[in-house]
């Protein structure tokens, strides 16, 4: 877990990254692909959309406004992603180390 500063239209707010808010930036990139995909599916995930945004905008402290909710959410989601590619560079490095070997003593 941790903290991230974010600044939306002058305000800052802390964001503390959680495996929960991961999940529901993934849940949330799932729904606007869906609605994206099946436009006629939107009615029936638009509710579960703004739940989503709903939850992310109460992991970060203070309140947002519904003026800053936009651009509040699309910053959430740009710290997840970053996570999850620094997450994903630090496992490539370290399957790409050469191991050791020991040189055997004759």
């Amino acid at each position: 877990m941790s903290s991230k500063e974010i600044e939306v239209n002058g305000t800052s707010f802390r964001l503390t990254l959680t495996d929960q808010v991961t999940n529901q930036v993934n849940n949330l990139k799932n729904l606007y692909a869906t609605a994206y995909e099946d436009p006629e599916s939107f009615e029936q995930v638009s509710a579960e959309i703004s739940s989503t945004i709903n939850e992310l905008a109460e992991s970060v402290e203070p309140n947002a406004s519904d003026s800053d909710l936009d651009g509040l959410i699309q910053e959430i989601i740009k710290v997840v992603e970053n996570k999850e590619d620094e997450i994903k560079n630090e496992l490539q490095q370290k399957t790409k180390k050469p191991s050791k070997s020991k040189k055997s003593k004759k």
